[in-house]
């Protein structure tokens, strides 16, 4: 079962290359930002708008951090933007393009195979009311997540354009609701990953932007990012 891991698997030296990346934009905030790591306040440093310059990196290339930071940041900062202020949901959030970084994890949920009606098929193969049930539907709520954030385009295109989207990140929700009925006590967070399904799938969606797609790293690409942020 997926669960949140930025923020346990965060070591000091993925802090130290942040920093460094700060220090590339403003070399007194890197300092400030420094200080506030050693005083324990590291969602300080992670929340700050600086951070956030600092991962997209100039001129709209990713910056030299860890995929944890490249994810988490950006976010992060989506979901403050959307009133989402919820740190456990957007580790959740940026932990899925980690955990599916490779084809191989992918490959791990549902015997690999894809698609709302294989997954409701596989979860209701599953020991009904028990942990594995639940366990099962956090997964292939978190793989419809993950699709439909971090690859929209293959999504749409496998059937209803956009409508497919929308279905992707109902399925999650439902999914995810039915894991935290089964889990009771310890299954809030998948509650309130559930309530806020469309939120998550958004911050997905726009940090993707700089890592993933076609031509994403072309001049061209980079310079409609950076002006489009002016706005």
């Amino acid at each position: 079962m997926i669960t949140p891991l930025i923020h346990r698997a965060l070591t000091r030296e993925d802090l130290a290359r942040l920093v460094a990346e700060i220090g590339r934009v403003n070399q007194a905030e890197a300092r400030a930002a420094e200080e506030a790591i050693q005083a324990g306040e590291v969602d300080a440093v992670l929340d700050s708008p600086v951070a956030l310059d600092a991962v997209r990196g100039r001129g709209g290339a990713p910056a030299a951090v860890p995929l944890s930071l490249l994810w988490y940041v950006p976010v992060r900062a989506t979901l403050c933007a959307r009133g989402v202020s919820d740190v456990e949901l957007a580790d959740y959030a940026a932990t899925l393009p980690v955990v599916f970084a490779t084809w191989r994890a992918v490959r791990t949920v549902a015997h690999g195979e894809t698609g709302i009606d294989v997954w409701w098929r596989y979860v209701a193969s599953l020991p009904d009311g028990t942990t594995a049930q639940a366990e099962g539907a956090a997964d292939v709520a978190a793989l419809a997540l993950w699709w439909a954030g971090c690859f929209p385009e293959w999504v749409s295109r496998r059937a209803a354009g956009r409508g497919m989207l929308r279905a992707y990140v109902t399925f999650a929700a439902q999914a995810l609701e039915l894991a935290a009925r089964i889990l009771g006590p310890i299954g809030p967070l998948y509650g309130r990953a559930a309530a806020q399904a469309e939120a998550l799938h958004a911050a997905l969606a726009e940090a993707r932007r700089d890592y993933l797609g076609r031509d994403v790293h072309s001049g061209q690409s980079r310079l409609e990012r950076f002006l489009g942020r002016l706005n």
